[in-house]
């Protein structure tokens, strides 16, 4: 067996691999010994048909099998020995390849095309300026926030007179032309209904003020601007048949239901951040604040992360690529493409290798690896920052750490939660290596700029 590497240019080789007899024949007579083991054939027993039938009937089908698998595992081994930085997988030579035949040779000679990486110096330094921005923390933000753990404690209460927002229950009947209840028409008992929901002002307007037992005139399909799935609900039939009703109605309020909201008090403390942890409303405003803040320096780390790529990138420049290998490359990747959409994508795949170059660069600069435990404490966090987006932050550890186990069981989970940790140890690696333009900046300025 001969393997060797000829450079074409900077970022081009010919690897060639040149099989002999002794490479790969005892692989072959042990595929075939197996064969006749398993065989079965008409006038034999079991295992006794002759080798030289069995080399007859599957000898060239193994060689070929045996040969390709030694080509594979020899190609993989000389490029990890040999710490060839190649770009997307060795592809057959087209012009210099010879022809293989299984049947007439014993010596066989491979040759692949192999994309090598440019050759470059990523590396950051104080003179490397990038904006940070720190995404201020509103009085509203905080009033919003408070407002959504006092509503999960809220209540429904019966009250006497309609207000905004209260639910309505009743018994709703069709009208006929002239007011009065038409007789094989709609009639709905226990109908419930929100008139601060309705599109028409001036019908949400009969109901201001209705008190329980007042009986109510109002049209459903304006109230509702003829709303198909609005009308269906209310009136109990399908939406077809819904969008056809243009009557008055009369409403019977039976029942005034209120959502009153929960007081700001210990007992919301200790649900949102545990037992004594804060006592008053000050410190709880604090808090959650604080609470906020946190969730937002991911976002932060994240905007900081871009700004530093197109730094980088400026910095490294253009780069040399073997750029019709590269172009095969993506053509195999994607059989089922056409040539426009290799043309049309090739310099953005271009870009995206370039950064991951970089960053691969980067981790291994700043001797970034991933441990299981990392991996197990990135799924906890991410389990919590789930629970906390609805307000949930007190979450006991055993739910916590079911959902860690339902996570750690899907391929697709680790794989993102191991990038996860890589882009944060790496944020966090390269923070203080460059200098920070610290700007602050409101939560919506902040997300117009990814608009």
């Amino acid at each position: 067996m001969n393997v060797s590497l000829q450079n074409i240019d900077k970022v081009s080789a010919l690897l060639t691999v040149k099989l002999e007899k002794a490479d790969y024949q005892e692989k072959v007579d042990k595929a075939l010994k197996s064969f006749r083991q398993k065989a079965q054939m008409p006038g034999f027993r079991k295992g006794m048909i002759p080798m030289s039938l069995i080399k007859k009937m599957y000898g060239k089908s193994v060689l070929a099998e045996e040969v390709n698998k030694l080509l594979s595992e020899t190609v993989f081994k000389y490029i990890q020995d040999n710490k060839v930085n190649i770009l997307g997988e060795p592809l057959p030579n087209e012009d210099k390849q010879p022809a293989i035949d299984f049947d007439t040779m014993e010596e066989f000679e491979f040759l692949f095309d192999i994309a090598l990486a440019p050759e470059f110096k990523a590396e950051v330094n104080a003179d490397d300026k990038v904006d940070y921005y720190d995404i201020e923390v509103s009085d509203e933000m905080v009033d919003n926030q408070i407002k959504a753990y006092t509503q999960r404690n809220g209540k429904y209460e019966k009250v006497d007179a309609y207000a905004d927002k209260d639910m309505l229950k009743g018994l709703l009947a069709e009208l006929d032309e002239n007011g009065n209840t038409k007789e094989g028409g709609i009639q709905v008992e226990g109908a419930v209904m929100m008139p601060a929901y309705m599109k028409n002002e001036e019908q949400k307007a009969i109901f201001a003020n209705a008190k329980v037992n007042d009986v109510l005139v109002f049209n459903p399909h304006t109230a509702w601007d003829g709303n198909p799935a609005e009308l269906a609900s209310l009136l109990k039939v399908d939406k077809e048949a819904a969008v056809e009703v243009k009557s008055n109605f009369s409403f019977q309020v039976e029942e005034i239901t209120r959502f009153v909201e929960g007081e700001l008090n210990q007992e919301i403390f200790d649900q949102v951040f545990g037992e004594g942890t804060v006592k008053t409303e000050e410190e709880f405003r604090a808090k959650v604040k604080e609470v906020i803040a946190k969730q937002f320096v991911a976002d932060s780390d994240y905007k900081f992360m871009l700004d530093l790529r197109k730094v980088l990138m400026e910095k490294v420049g253009k780069l040399e690529y073997p750029d019709t290998l590269l172009k095969r490359i993506m053509r195999a990747n994607n059989p089922d493409k056409d040539e426009k959409f290799v043309e049309d994508n090739y310099d953005k795949s271009i870009e995206e290798l370039t950064w991951h170059l970089i960053k691969e660069q980067l981790v291994k600069a700043n001797e970034v690896k991933v441990e299981q435990q990392d991996i197990v404490n990135m799924a906890r966090e991410a389990t919590r920052a789930q629970f906390a987006q609805y307000g949930m932050l007190n979450i006991p550890d055993e739910l916590v750490e079911n959902y860690v186990k339902e996570m750690l069981k899907k391929k697709e989970s680790v794989d993102g939660l191991v990038n996860r940790v890589v882009e944060t140890k790496l944020t966090d690696a390269i923070k203080p290596q460059v200098t920070l333009v610290h700007k602050s900046i409101s939560a919506a300025d902040f997300n117009k700029m990814f608009e």
